[in-house]
């Protein structure tokens, strides 16, 4: 299962970014972290790219589907994280790079679960199950138009969004290539059936 100390690093180093974010109290310590106010940013590279911290009810990428769905939204992803974890119990001996890839897709999901699941009662603004996604990596490179919709930069996002995208990418990418070999296979099987004495008709003594 060493495809899961991925997921482990990826939700990690998630909670630590929503966490600097958003500010965070260690009393014992004497550790006061005020993070930044909702809709702050800080310039990284100009107007191009930013720390800017929003906060929503989404799955990945501030994607919602309204207030009616969070607790759906909560259990689907909870029972697809399940249906994940086992997956890669089964194919524990199978090739590395699909599970990677998976590892990827499921710390993302449990980084922005965590979030809903656990934000609202740790910063007082809501009940179990009722927080909302901390998001601030915000790239503003150019305008564009989705669905008659103009919008002015992409979605801010989080680096668990990152990771499910990356994972969905390396999946597409894998089977992308699976897909060509086995087209290859196929092409080379049926050339050499065409070559074989059989098939052109010699006699074989």
């Amino acid at each position: 299962m060493k495809a899961l100390y991925f997921t482990l690093i990826v939700v990690i180093i998630d909670q630590i970014t929503k966490l600097l974010i958003k500010g965070f109290k260690i009393p014992f310590l004497n550790i006061n972290h005020r993070g930044l106010k909702i809709n702050q940013s800080i310039k990284i590279w100009d107007e191009f790219i930013q720390l800017t911290h929003v906060e929503n009810y989404g799955i990945a990428f501030g994607i919602e589907f309204g207030r009616n769905f969070r607790v759906f939204t909560l259990i689907i992803t909870l029972i697809a994280i399940l249906a994940i974890f086992y997956y890669l119990y089964i194919s524990r001996f199978k090739d590395f790079k699909i599970r990677f890839a998976i590892a990827l897709i499921l710390g993302g999901a449990i980084g922005n679960m965590i979030d809903r699941i656990f934000y609202g009662v740790i910063y007082g603004y809501a009940s179990l199950f009722h927080g909302r996604v901390v998001d601030f990596i915000h790239l503003d490179f150019f305008d564009y138009n989705l669905f008659g919709r103009t919008y002015l930069s992409l979605p801010i996002f989080n680096l668990a969004d990152v990771s499910v995208f990356v994972g969905l990418i390396m999946l597409f990418i894998i089977s992308f290539k699976s897909h060509r070999e086995e087209e290859v296979e196929i092409s080379e099987e049926k050339s050499t059936e065409n070559t074989s004495p059989e098939s052109s008709g010699e006699k074989i003594e």
